[in-house]
């Protein structure tokens, strides 16, 4: 039967792009369709939805994955005429290209059958060359091609990250602690009459203090924003309090749509809701926004901020300066990661980077996935001396 062989087929396709799609879930699927008796493509959508998704994260992917797959024209109704003698088709819509085409389109694009080549044994020494690995931690955002920027990706979601717990004020029951918790030692001499007095211990929660991303995406860090949003999209997937902001123009909460376990959707849905990408550049005031608004909700309970931009405002002024000594002080470290660091003949010469740099506790390069983890290691290890921007300050004095 056609519609059988075709939705096997198409559990394969959905398996490439990543969805989990046993035999099982094919028969059942198989099995739905027949026992529905389905008409339109609608209830055709819905069965195969049914039997498919799991998650709610691979909804975008069946979506995009039913599309393209079944876009022949009236190929559906074709048939669902095998097992009813009525299928009325639908004219469907023509869309844009949403999250997660691109990994369908690859997902479904023929592998070419290589024809069997014979070479002869070629013998080298190893010793003098370097993974791709190696080389693709120490190659520039702005330099990667396609290729290099998925398996850059999957990278990004494999670093190490930082594991900077801290003792905070709140107590946790600990039979080990060195403190004797009273509430929980009244309640257990209650149970047993006031008899005897069974004592319970406390000690110090340990907890990662929060961290707050400041994301510049104007046009002049395009190139490095969105890979550095994978990079707090795999934070936030391990830590709970993550909260990132972006600005350009304006300034966006976008903590929300990182919250999807799947990075494509994430992006997606924070797309739609900024603005202003790729667009001008206005860090005092976005700052002044971030003060008066977020900083009391987010900068709690020694908080680090991630200030990623390059510092190039136009209009500099003392409230440029005013703003960035307001959010030193609003938080336990401001860490400035500017990608004009991958230079090695950088000065800060520019009126915003001189303005900016006596209010930050370190300045990093952030070009590389070699540099993240650089950075991961800082966070975890506290303030380290070669990040130190007051160096920068007196190279250009």
């Amino acid at each position: 039967m056609k519609l059988a062989e075709n939705i096997a087929y198409f559990a394969r396709t959905l398996r490439a792009a990543g969805i989990p799609v046993g035999p099982g879930a094919v028969a059942d699927a198989i099995a739905a369709v027949e026992a529905v008796g389905v008409g339109t493509r609608t209830d055709f959508y819905w069965t195969l939805h049914a039997n498919f998704v799991k998650r709610h994260e691979h909804t975008i992917l069946f979506d995009q994955a039913f599309r393209l797959f079944w876009r022949r024209r009236a190929l559906i109704e074709k048939l669902i005429q095998q097992m009813s003698p009525v299928a009325p088709g639908r004219k469907e819509e023509e869309r844009r290209p949403e999250a997660g085409s691109a990994r369908i389109a690859e997902a479904m694009r023929p592998k070419p059958n290589e024809p069997p080549q014979t070479r002869e044994e070629e013998r080298f020494s190893a010793r003098l060359t370097v993974s791709d690995r190696e080389v693709l931690r120490a190659r520039d955002f702005a330099q990667m091609s396609a290729a290099e920027i998925a398996k850059a990706k999957r990278l990004i979601g494999e670093l190490d990250l930082p594991d900077d717990a801290r003792r905070i004020r709140r107590f946790v029951a600990d039979p080990r602690g060195a403190r004797i918790d009273p509430r929980r030692t009244f309640r257990r001499s209650l149970r047993g009459g006031g008899g005897s007095i069974d004592l319970a211990f406390r000690s110090r929660a340990v907890r990662p203090p929060p961290v707050v991303a400041l994301l510049d995406i104007s046009g002049s860090m395009a190139e490095y924003s969105r890979l550095f949003l994978h990079f707090l999209h795999a934070l936030a997937e391990r830590r709970r309090r993550v909260h990132v902001f972006v600005f350009a123009t304006r300034l966006t909460n976008i903590t929300r749509e990182l919250r999807y376990r799947d990075p494509d959707e994430a992006l997606a849905r924070a797309g739609k809701r900024v603005q202003d990408w790729e667009g001008g550049t206005r860090i005092a005031t976005c700052l002044a926004g971030f003060n008066r608004t977020w900083s009391r909700r987010v900068l709690g309970q020694g908080a680090t901020v991630l200030l990623f931009t390059d510092g190039l405002e136009r209009d500099v002024d003392q409230s440029l300066a005013f703003e960035m000594d307001r959010l030193k002080r609003s938080c336990r470290k401001l860490v400035w990661l500017n990608p004009l660091l991958r230079y090695d003949r950088f000065e800060a010469r520019a009126s915003g980077i001189r303005a900016m740099l006596p209010h930050v506790h370190e300045f990093r390069p952030i070009h590389t996935i070699a540099a993240m983890e650089d950075l991961c290691e800082a966070l975890s290890a506290g303030r380290s001396a070669g990040a130190d921007p007051r160096a920068w300050l007196r190279a250009v004095a």
